[in-house]
């Protein structure tokens, strides 16, 4: 198993991400299907714990054939997507993403939301328990992202908010900024394969980067369309989005 945590900044606070997150999630959900490819959303309701109180659970069908690397097309099916399963209860998270023929892999995502620059290292162990993990700060101005989803629109040392009246984002933004949050990220990769696990590994880890620095930076970008939401607002565009991303596959909301 390989674990990182990722911690990336937002020109936001933690109150205001509620809503860019459940607009971003749902609009690229939307934008990234079609063609049998995509995210097919299964469920989307609420959902009660008794420690964790009310919270939100998803689950959706991630189609990514043509995403893989050649090297993977040798041992993994034509048709292939992943299971994501999610528990929201905001700010605190808890994503797993699992694969019906391949029982010896799986993805664990805690997250927490703290309005501060990424400064808090117990964000998820308390005292000298710590383990020894990786960390890795993503800059979602100025860290690349992959060519073919680069967009001048999105580019955050370029964009300014209309309603907010935050951005172009300069190199020490987040020094400066106010407000900022961080999104800290415990990320638990595992393919227990000999011979393929440590790159596979690798492999999952590096499009896991890519897809928080592109999702965080369309959260913001998109800020002037889902700042003047409420949460019943968005809740409503989730629910429209489920049902037009659904109907390219084919699909009945469940």
């Amino acid at each position: 198993m390989l674990v990182k945590e990722y911690r990336i900044c937002m020109p936001l606070t933690v109150e205001e991400y509620r809503i860019g997150q459940l607009y971003t999630i749902s609009k690229h959900s939307h934008q990234e299907s079609g063609t049998g490819e995509g995210v097919e959303v299964l469920l989307n309701r609420p959902h009660h714990d008794a420690v964790r109180g009310q919270g939100q659970h998803t689950e959706k069908r991630v189609h990514l054939s043509s995403k893989l690397p050649s090297w993977a097309h040798s041992f993994l099916p034509r048709i292939f997507y992943i299971t994501e399963r999610a528990w929201n209860y905001y700010p605190y998270t808890i994503t797993e993403y699992t694969c019906s023929f391949l029982p010896k892999f799986s993805i664990h995502i805690e997250t927490k939301y703290e309005d501060n620059c990424g400064t808090n290292n117990s964000v998820f162990h308390q005292g000298e328990d710590r383990p020894d993990v990786e960390v890795e700060v993503l800059d979602i101005a100025y860290d690349e992202i992959p060519e073919r989803q680069y967009k001048i629109s999105e580019d955050l040392r370029c964009f300014s908010s209309v309603k907010t009246g935050r951005g172009p984002l300069r190199e020490d933004w987040k020094q400066t900024s106010e407000p900022v949050m961080c999104s800290y990220k415990l990320v638990r990769v595992q393919f227990d394969v000999w011979g393929l696990q440590g790159r596979v590994e690798q492999f999952v880890h590096k499009v896991i980067r890519d897809v928080l620095l592109v999702g965080h930076r369309q959260a913001f970008a998109w800020v002037d369309e889902w700042y003047d939401m409420t949460l019943e607002d968005v809740r409503t565009f989730e629910n429209q989005m489920l049902v037009a991303t659904n109907q390219k596959f084919g699909c009945r909301e469940t």
